[in-house]
């Protein structure tokens, strides 16, 4: 399944904050610092959708703040699932 995600680095904890149309936003604790976002977003993903951290993949987006995220491991529907949870 492939997400799109807006990220909001250097917050106080990583979290899910949203989810505005297909987009998904989320705030990370990590610096946008060399690729320390980018990892602590692929980690937190990983728990979010219960799929282990070498099934997250960034497709795009690697120094901007929307990134395209492929999440593999899970089939779509139980990905889906996820997602509907979040308001």
């Amino acid at each position: 399944m492939i997400i799109k995600v807006r990220v909001i680095p250097n917050s106080k904890r990583s979290e899910v904050v949203s989810r505005v149309g297909s987009i998904l936003r989320v705030k990370i604790a990590a610096q946008a610092v060399e690729g320390q976002a980018n990892e602590e977003l692929c980690d937190f993903l990983s728990d979010f959708f219960d799929v282990k951290r070498s099934m997250i993949f960034l497709r795009k987006g690697e120094r901007g703040r929307e990134k395209t995220i492929e999440i593999a491991g899970r089939s779509e529907e139980e990905l889906n699932e996820v997602l509907e949870t979040i308001p």
